[in-house]
């Protein structure tokens, strides 16, 4: 039994721009006298403890159960809401194999008889309820007596607001806040489209900064976020940031990826209002949020969706498909039309109620392959003798749909490793209709080029220029993301060969390669100043380090490649199209000079990246192009101001017409070692 009293309103403030819960009863009066024309609405004596009460009409449920119905959260839950001039919250939960469903919390004594709900007499599993005077603040759970006489106390699915860990009840909220980011609403159709800058900052909230780095069990509030990280986040000039899962989850150590509130932002930080009012201040910034979303598993932790009612409610029955041997955890079952209404009504309820810019979807690559991670025997082949889970598949393409009519200036990004077609494809075209994926191809083969020592890449060049290859195939997002620097990987600067200089001069030439590549981009935080220590969610980044100049440089030298990307149309108006990347020169493999084109929609936008991958300093080194004469230099990661040498820049470029006809021009560059030049 949770031993935490009921939330009060001195353990959880107000939010500024939250409504009372008094206004919230107002309003919802009104939906509930709406509900009256639905034929489901009924009451009964009026002195019972639970008042039998429904906001369900008989469209939602057949919605519910063919896996249409989109906005769960409006229907299930708790609800703070008026009935017969008596404030209350209505619960309704999904528990088809129960006998007995009864809400249990300080308010009852947690009393596993006293308030039952009635369940409805359509079979569709929904057990009902009104609880007359129980407002906001109260934590519950559901009782329930389920199959073959098991009883479990389960948190509500479809709960707001939970207990801080390691308290595991739910809470009675809402969501209702005041936007006021109605500029950023207006026009985020062009901030978040695919021929704009799209520069993503991964963030890992509790580990990002903490006001106390020697204590693992406080963290910044919501509102210290506002105040510290989103300053950051804009003086840096990314475009977007990531949010690590964000929903409740009851283990730190998953990194919010075992989640059990799928519409609840995590209490660690605050309440839901707080929640928003983190976004709306991203927002007003003219940062866009990206919500980092598992739909692919969840765990076994008692109070969670693991079998809900005593059989596998949400999971798949069959453990061939219904485990996931690398997480211990559980795979939805994507054939349940009510599994599918849930989840998909959660990946909704972020972009409805919390303005969410986009939904990063995690591990997309496990969801698709029903052998993913199993050896042979461990898996069944679908009905066509092949490995795809038809279901999930199914469901994926739903959910894109879904999310984009719905939200059409949003973008569903996959976090996808293999070689499966057409996953940023539209569905009418047979992809999945993501907006974009993880180009993890491209990362592997970029840190495996970098680690080593610049005599030996001139034998890896292939490896190095292959993403080039494919790049426009899928709308790609180039990812250097947490899982990069923990587990022994090590963090992004001591992966680079050489002494402590070329380490950084390195590092500082990868992140030139990455912010010039077709695509958009995502960096793990503390990459962008060269945190010297593994990703560790138990303490925060290494901010001392900025107190030395390499590391100062590092971070001045990323701001800068965002402000180039921003600024530079080559670089992004055709980051997903065939013609927007040209090779210039890749045949000078023992000197390491890499030579590549960008290019806009306007010829006199395009810029040639210059990549030195060696140590020597090349001077006068030709390169030959074509149309455009006079060119300056926009970025030479060897400046002074990133902790590079200095002294090999190019204040003016030497243009010689060599062809006439084909307006040919022979220009001369000054390059840096193992540094690269971006001119335009």
């Amino acid at each position: 039994m949770p031993s935490k009293k009921k939330v009060t309103s001195t353990e959880t403030p107000a939010p500024k721009k939250a409504k009372s819960v008094k206004s919230v009863a107002k309003k919802d009066e009104s939906t509930a006298n709406e509900t009256k024309k639905y034929e489901e609405v009924h009451f009964v004596d009026s002195q019972q403890s639970v008042w039998n009460y429904s906001l369900f009409t008989q469209e939602d449920i057949q919605n519910f159960q063919w896996g249409t119905h989109y906005s769960l959260y409006k229907v299930f839950g708790n609800k703070q809401i008026t009935v017969l001039d008596t404030p209350g919250t209505y619960f309704a939960v999904w528990a088809p194999n129960a006998t007995l469903v009864t809400v249990v919390g300080y308010f009852n004594n947690w009393n596993k008889e006293s308030h039952p709900l009635k369940v409805r007499l359509d079979k569709s599993g929904i057990w009902e309820g009104f609880i007359p005077n129980l407002l906001a603040g109260e934590a519950y759970k559901y009782h329930i007596h389920g199959f073959a006489g098991i009883t479990v106390d389960k948190a509500d699915p479809f709960a707001h607001f939970a207990e801080t860990r390691p308290f595991t009840a739910s809470i009675t909220w809402q969501t209702d806040y005041e936007w006021q980011d109605k500029e950023w609403m207006k026009g985020r159709k062009k901030n978040n489209a695919l021929d704009a800058p799209y520069s993503v900052y991964e963030v890992h909230l509790a580990s990002w900064m903490r006001p106390d780095k020697n204590n693992e069990e406080i963290y910044n509030s919501y509102s210290q976020a506002i105040e510290l990280l989103v300053p950051y986040v804009k003086e840096m000039g990314f475009t977007h940031v990531e949010l690590m899962p964000i929903n409740e989850h009851p283990f730190d150590g998953s990194w919010g990826y075992q989640g059990t509130g799928y519409f609840a932002p995590t209490s660690r930080f605050g309440n839901p209002q707080d929640f928003a009012s983190l976004v709306d201040a991203f927002h007003q910034a003219g940062i866009g949020v990206i919500l980092d979303w598992v739909a692919s598993h969840f765990p076994y932790d008692a109070h969670g969706l693991f079998m809900f009612d005593g059989t596998h409610t949400y999971e798949y029955a069959d453990m061939r498909k219904g485990y996931h041997p690398d997480w211990n955890s559980y795979i939805f079952n994507y054939k349940r039309g009510e599994v599918k209404s849930f989840l998909i009504s959660s990946a909704r309820f972020w972009c409805d109620q919390f303005h969410m810019d986009g939904i990063r979807v995690d591990a997309v690559s496990s969801m698709l392959r029903l052998d993913y991670s199993r050896n042979a025997g461990q898996w069944e082949p679908n009905e066509f003798g092949g490995n795809g889970n038809i279901e999930a598949i199914a469901f994926i393409k739903d959910l894109n749909e879904t999310l984009y009519r719905d939200f059409p200036d949003i973008q569903t990004i996959a976090e996808e490793a293999t070689d499966w077609p057409g996953v940023s494809r539209p569905t009418f075209e047979g992809g999945l209709g993501f907006g974009m994926k993880w180009m993890m191809g491209w990362m592997h083969d970029t840190l495996d080029y970098f680690k080593l020592d610049p005599i030996y890449r001139q034998f890896q060049q292939d490896k190095f220029s292959f993403s080039m290859v494919y790049f426009q195939d899928e709308n790609f997002m180039l990812p250097l993301s947490h899982d990069e620097v923990v587990h022994g990987k090590s963090p992004m600067i001591y992966k680079m060969p050489g002494d402590e200089w070329q380490k950084f001069a390195n590092l500082r030439l990868l992140y030139t390669y990455m912010f010039t590549h077709p695509g958009a981009k995502l960096l793990f935080m503390g990459d962008e100043f060269g945190s010297t220590t593994e990703w560790n969610y138990k303490s925060e980044l290494p901010w001392e380090l900025l107190n030395f100049v390499s590391h100062g440089g590092m971070k001045f030298c990323v701001k800068q490649l965002n402000a180039l990307y921003r600024n530079a149309p080559a670089l992004y108006e055709k980051q997903f199209k065939t013609d927007g990347f040209e090779w210039v020169d890749l045949n000078h493999r023992s000197e390491g000079i890499v030579v590549y084109k960008r290019k806009g929609n306007k010829p006199q936008d395009d810029v040639v990246v210059i990549l030195n991958m060696t140590p020597v300093v090349r001077n006068d080194w030709p390169i030959y192009v074509h149309n455009k004469k006079n060119w300056k230099e926009l970025f030479n990661s060897d400046a002074e101001e990133y902790w590079g040498s200095g002294n090999v820049f190019n204040p003016t470029i030497a243009a010689e017409l060599v062809d006439k006809p084909s307006k040919c021009y022979k220009l001369l560059i000054q390059l840096p070692p193992l540094a690269g030049v971006v001119i335009g």
